[in-house]
Order: structure tokens, then sequence, then C-alpha cells
């Protein structure tokens, strides 16, 4: 069957018709566009942190040993007095308490939270108590840097861990004297926050860099008008905003959904020395350098030796530990590492020495010290 020249005209504009509009909808957001939303945030409006003591009761004998820990026992005769209940002073030292916990208790308060509204609170032993699996956390006010108090947490603890012990044998999963309440404070005072003061609002990036400082102001400045938005440094944008409430409220909401096109970040390796972890950007890139790396391993053994006396000495067995140390050193190899100008190539090369994290870290910071490495190694 042969197809008609119309049949055909058909066919083209049903194929072409969902790929120019995915083209449209590509050509609409930038590569790689990000948000001013995903690298500022409006300055003032952050959360605030919250603190507070209390206790935990409940425990299935896993909590405080109030012999070694006084504080437990005197917060329960306090709290105690509060309810009414008054213990004799003679019986205040000899309370043996095993199912009350001493916690500290923490939460964050959102931005613009109001009374009435719940927030989760982390709760941790801070005596030594085995744990705080199924207990429940008593009334303990939450307060602010200034001494307030701005929440009331109450609730049962879910704790993620489980462990048995029996026999002077035990297991545990995860940590069991840290636990956490969903919506287990209530807010009982707001924070004033300025976002509705002056003529403008300011924006502070995440990071400081004068490059996304400029193209976050041309971004505001090429949609609401010129002269909108001004960089003052590398980590603040101050945007003219309207006055009105309502008003500046939608226009921060528009503000903080306009794309802005990514940038290329500085080099910077991280190392954590406590894990051997070693993170590279796509901006590392490695100049050319020779590596002679040798493995250097120290072995000890010990054995125990038995030494018995002679018949009839009227001595003692003595059983003492022979050691024995070992230390093996590999010979290293000069190796040629060519200039690396992208992040494959770099990671192709580090792998190509056949080291272990741990004898990584010391080898990038002498690729450093060389001048080869070209980033800014950062030790955490």
């Amino acid at each position: 069957m042969q197809a008609t020249p119309h049949s055909f005209r058909w066919n083209v504009r049903r194929l072409l018709g969902p790929l120019l509009a995915v083209l449209a909808l590509c050509a609409a957001w930038p590569a790689q566009a990000l948000r001013i939303k995903e690298v500022a945030a409006v300055q003032g409006v952050r959360s605030n942190q919250l603190t507070g003591y209390g206790l935990v009761v409940g425990l299935d004998g896993t909590g405080d040993q109030t012999t070694q820990m006084p504080y437990t026992t005197q917060s329960l005769q306090n709290y105690l007095q509060n309810m009414g209940v008054s213990l004799p002073p003679n019986l205040t030292g000899q309370l043996q308490l095993k199912n009350v916990a001493a916690v500290i208790v923490t939460a964050q308060l959102p931005a613009f939270a109001q009374p009435g509204q719940f927030v989760d609170v982390n709760v941790s032993s801070m005596g030594n108590a085995k744990a705080l699996k199924g207990g429940m956390l008593i009334a303990t006010p939450l307060r602010g840097a200034d001494g307030e108090i701005y929440a009331l947490a109450q609730g049962s603890l879910v704790v993620g861990g489980a462990g048995a012990s029996s026999g002077g044998s035990k297991v545990q999963i995860n940590h069991l004297s840290a636990g956490r309440i969903p919506q287990g404070a209530q807010v009982e005072r707001s924070v004033p926050t300025p976002l509705h003061e002056g003529d403008s609002v300011t924006l502070g990036l995440n990071a400081s860099d004068f490059q996304t400082a400029r193209r976050v102001a041309q971004a505001i400045n090429a949609r609401m008008g010129e002269g909108r938005a001004q960089a003052l440094d590398g980590r603040t944008v101050q945007v003219r905003a309207p006055n009105d409430p309502n008003a500046r409220v939608n226009f921060i909401a528009e503000l903080e959904e306009l794309p802005i096109e990514s940038m290329v970040p500085s080099a910077k390796v991280v190392i954590n020395a406590r894990t051997g972890s070693v993170v590279l950007n796509q901006a590392v890139t490695l100049g050319p350098c020779a590596i002679a790396h040798g493995n250097l391993s120290i072995v000890i053994s010990s054995r125990p030796v038995i030494s018995q006396p002679a018949p009839l000495s009227q001595g003692q067995t003595v059983v003492t530990q022979q050691s024995d140390i070992q230390i093996n050193q590999d010979p290293g190899n000069i190796i040629q590492m060519p200039a690396s100008a992208q992040l494959s190539d770099v990671v192709r090369a580090l792998n190509g020495l056949g080291a272990t994290p741990q004898d990584l870290l010391a080898i990038l910071q002498a690729i450093k010290a060389a001048g080869a490495l070209n980033a800014e190694l950062e030790v955490i």
C-alpha cells in the first residue's frame, strides 16, 4: 500500500508534535538551572534552638543508678513536691529508682511557628541509663537562648534499636540511650521575625562566592526590573520589596523560584581523617607528578609460655607472654601520574596507585605540598 502525500504530512506532524513540545519545555529552563531558594535564604527567617532538662519514667529497670547519679533523685523529689507529695528527708538518699532516667531534651523552633503548633523533640540520656526504650518523658519546659520558655515537651519515646543481655553476654542494635518524640512539643510562644521591617529584604548565600552573588542580582533585575537588587558583598544581596505584608510574601515566593545558571564550584578535596573518606568535586585537577608509595606493616603476635618448677622444689607455675614483632615494608615503585583535567581522569589516576583510603590521605597531602593538586585541601 502506497502512502499518499497527505498521510505522510500527517504522520510527520504527529511525530514532530511531541518532540517540539519537549524541546520547548527544555528551552524554558536553562541547562543545569538552579533556583534562588537553593543557593540563598532570606536573612532573619531561621529556626531557633530550644533545650530543656527532664525525666523519663516507665523504663524496664534500665534507668539511672541513683547512687551514682544523685541529681536524678533530686529532680524526682522536686517534681513530687510540685505535685504535692513530700518525702521524708531520711528516705531521699535511700531511693533506688531503676525506671527513671535524667535526660536532655532538644528541639528546633521553626520560623513563624505559632502557639498551639507541634514540633519534634530529641531526648538523650545524660546519666548511666542503659536504655530509654519504652519510657515516657514527663512535662519538660524548653527554653531558648534568652531563658524564656517557648515550648512544652511530653510524650512516649521512639527508640530505633533493641538489646538484650544475659549471663555476661550482651547484644545491642543501634543506640538505646537516645530517642525521639514526633510532634512531642507544643509551642507556647512565637518568635518575632524582621521579615516585614524596612523597605528591602536581604538574601544570604549559603556559601561566599562573588560570582553567585552577581548572578543572583542579575536574575532578579532581569525579572523584576533594573535596580531592584544589588550585591553588597560575596554573600549578601539586598532586594527592594513591597511594604504590604501580603505583597511582600508573594514577592519573596516569586523571587525564590527564579532560575539562575549553576556555577562551577571552586576545586576542593575534603578528607575525613577519622573514617578515611575522601571526597572530590568536579573542579579538581591534577598536574603531572611522580609518586613512590610503599606499604609499611607491623605484625605483633604473642603466645603464652608456661614455666613449671622442678619436682619437690616448692616453686609455682608461672604463665608468661612471649611476643614476636615483625616489620614488613613493601618496595615502592615510582608511578608517573599525567596531568588530569577531568574528575574521571583524577579518579582513574588515583586508583592506579593501588593505595588504601588511609594511604590516600597522606598521598593527597603530599601532592598538594608538591603543588600538583589544583584544589583546596580541607581536613575534617
